[in-house]
């Protein structure tokens, strides 16, 4: 079936001379994987993930007719096949502006590689959900296909501090659930926490079937990796100290978490910001959370367009076989939505 996962593979040559491993890779003996293909040789990934290129920019701001602020960020894709009835398209792409308004939009499309239609009546959810809240934006959406309940799961943030679900049977319309994270359930001090993935991940030891990564900042303003874990998806326990710390891999921030698995073990993929270089970062944490080995760049982000030094927020599917990956592209908060290919 033609739908996006979460094991992706990767191809991108040009990467290879930027990346550096840093000391979890030679704690563990971890070495740069290097392939060839009938493209000829091509480096692999630090976890054995092989390189994304780049192939087109799906969407841009100045193209859409919902365009409150010139901006869109974190996209999220997920295929529609055998889980909803009457889809508009085999895959449907979530995204949003982040300064305020902000909106939840959605765009739809018969495959990874475009073309991607704008869905006429966005944004799906708006900053004003009466009864539940009015907030100055929301932002970040992640949606999560939930096997159980037959539903899409939809987390967002709104404001900063704060992140919601939602729920919807036809991944248009959702229905609001509750409150999930809030920077009340962190350290005292803790001023935001937002930009939250959720995964099917199971964490026996913990009673855990899913694990929610997110970004978490404090009154120090650097920016790290947080993390919980929850039995339904809805009612969560957290870590009170980062999963992963800027200063951990030379950064002065870090955020957009993604989760993936490769070989029995577990990953974390982030964004570095710009300042540290713009890259998409990994580590290693193991198929129980317990490891920090922080392995090197993972994706490289080229210096001309779109990505102009920075990609960020990467979401991931497979097409026949295709791995993908879409994520941000461009300087913060003047970026596009790109597409890359992996072998």
């Amino acid at each position: 079936m033609n739908e996006p996962h979460e094991n992706p593979s990767q191809i991108h040559p040009s990467g290879l001379s930027r990346r550096v491993l840093l000391r979890g890779a030679a704690a563990t003996g971890t070495a740069l994987a290097v392939g060839a293909g009938t493209a000829g040789a091509a480096a692999a990934a630090p976890g054995g993930f092989p390189d994304y290129s780049y192939v087109r920019t799906l969407l841009k701001p100045s193209d859409l007719a919902y365009n409150p602020t010139g901006e869109i960020i974190f996209p999220c894709v997920r295929g529609t096949v055998g889980r909803l009835t009457g889809a508009l398209g085999r895959f449907y792409l979530y995204y949003a502006p982040h300064d305020a308004p902000g909106g939840i939009c959605l765009a739809y499309g018969d495959s990874l590689e475009g073309p991607f239609t704008e869905y006429p009546h966005n944004p799906i959810v708006s900053n004003n959900w009466q009864p539940h809240y009015k907030v100055s934006h929301v932002s970040s959406p992640h949606v999560l296909w939930n096997e159980e309940a037959k539903e899409m799961w939809l987390y967002f943030h709104g404001e900063n501090n704060t992140t919601r679900l939602a729920s919807s049977k036809d991944g248009v319309t959702f229905t609001y659930d509750k409150v999930v994270l809030t920077t009340a359930m962190l350290p005292a001090g803790t001023t935001e926490t937002s930009y939250a993935r959720v995964f099917r991940h199971d964490l026996p030891a913990r009673g855990a079937k899913y694990v929610m990564m997110f970004m978490r900042n404090d009154k120090s303003d650097h920016r790290d990796i947080g993390w919980g874990w929850s039995a339904d998806g809805r009612t969560w326990t957290f870590d009170q100290t980062p999963l992963i710390r800027h200063s951990d891999v030379g950064a002065v921030n870090i955020g957009g978490p993604h989760l993936l698995t490769r070989g029995g073990s577990a990953y974390v993929v982030y964004n570095k910001d710009k300042s540290s270089g713009g890259d998409i970062m990994i580590t290693e944490v193991g198929k129980d959370f317990s490891r920090r080995n922080h392995l090197g760049v993972f994706h490289d982000s080229m210096n001309g367009a779109p990505d102009n030094g920075r990609t960020a927020s990467p979401s991931f599917g497979t097409e026949n076989g295709v791995p993908y990956m879409i994520y941000e592209a461009g300087e913060r908060l003047q970026g596009a939505i790109a597409l890359a290919r992996g072998k």
